[in-house]
């Protein structure tokens, strides 16, 4: 068996190599070692059919993303959401992501809400035209992402490291020395790990191929009162007449009711001051009057009245 050592150390440093390559990202050194090692991709999509390590010019599909963004003004917010869910359910999908914002104006509440709609593919273009059919579109986006290439990249990444792992599972059963077993398990354990993490970024390029991806916006229509736009020398004489007649009670009435809250602190205040000044006058201006009345001023010689001027 120990005879065996050297071929494992030089098998394990091939593939240390040959791992070092296939981690590196590049597809067209995939694909060559795949070919000259013989092995045929392992992977298969979800139809059923091999996966092609190229840019799919042999089947002639190409993997697309769809993705659109839209704000739609609505009348009512309530019934065009579910006309959407319906709408989405009834081709296929289902809602992703939904938050809705309740705002109030005049005692009045109206909402807006965003809205994530996931649609089969084949299904995405009568989708938008439903949407734009519930209301006023604002404002529309669409994109779409042509992701073929990629997709075959990660699928000839993915069969070069099946096929690694294949070849570090038959060394694993032929080393013997607990060095090598250990450096094997080692290794084994690095592309596994890269395998499933190319699977997961797999299943969710497909996903996003399989089914597009619809962002709406609903706004409904905030509840703003009516502007009058008609002037004043419009209106009929009797209409202005009652109109008149309407504004002289409003204002006698706002009167009354001006009166009636000022009538309290009138009483509290008003009718102290008022005895104070009862007092004041009384007391001290009658008093001044009286001192000033029990005198006379004196004649000054030279100074005659006017009766004793006639005598």
């Amino acid at each position: 068996m120990r005879r065996n050592r050297p071929l494992v150390a030089v098998g394990i440093a091939l593939l240390l190599v040959l791992a070092g390559c296939a981690g590196g990202g590049n597809a067209g050194d995939g694909a060559t070692q795949a070919a000259l090692s013989g092995d045929e991709p392992e992977y298969e999509q979800a139809t059923g059919t091999p996966a092609e390590a190229d840019d799919g010019s042999t089947t002639g599909e190409r993997m697309r993303i769809y993705t659109a963004r839209l704000t739609v003004r609505v009348d009512e917010f309530e019934p065009s959401r579910s006309n959407l869910s319906a709408a989405v359910e009834s081709h296929g999908g289902y809602v992703g992501n939904s938050e809705i914002t309740a705002n109030e104006f005049d005692n009045t509440t109206y909402r807006n809400g965003q809205f994530t709609y996931r649609v089969p593919a084949e299904n995405y273009t009568e989708f938008l035209q439903t949407v734009r059919s519930e209301g006023a579109v604002l404002r529309e986006e669409e994109n779409v992402d042509d992701v073929t290439g990629q997709h075959a990249d990660l699928e000839a990444r993915l069969s070069n490291l099946r096929a690694e792992r294949e070849r570090l599972r038959e060394l694993y059963e032929q080393a013997n020395d607990t060095e090598d077993v250990l450096a094997v398990q080692r290794e084994l354990s690095d592309v596994q790990g890269e395998i499933e993490s190319i699977e997961a970024r797999l299943e969710s390029l497909e996903n996003r191929v399989a089914y597009a991806t619809v962002t709406v916006e609903l706004r409904e229509e905030r509840p703003d009162d009516p502007v009058e736009e008609d002037h004043w020398y419009d209106t009929g004489v009797v209409a202005a007449f009652l109109e008149s007649v309407d504004g002289a009670v409003v204002a006698l009435r706002a009167a009354v009711v001006g009166i009636a809250y000022a009538l309290p602190y009138l009483i509290a205040f008003g009718v102290p001051l008022f005895g104070l000044g009862l007092v004041f006058k009384r007391y001290v201006v009658g008093d001044r009057s009286i001192r000033g009345g029990g005198r006379e001023p004196p004649v000054e010689e030279g100074d005659e009245s006017p009766g004793d001027a006639e005598e």
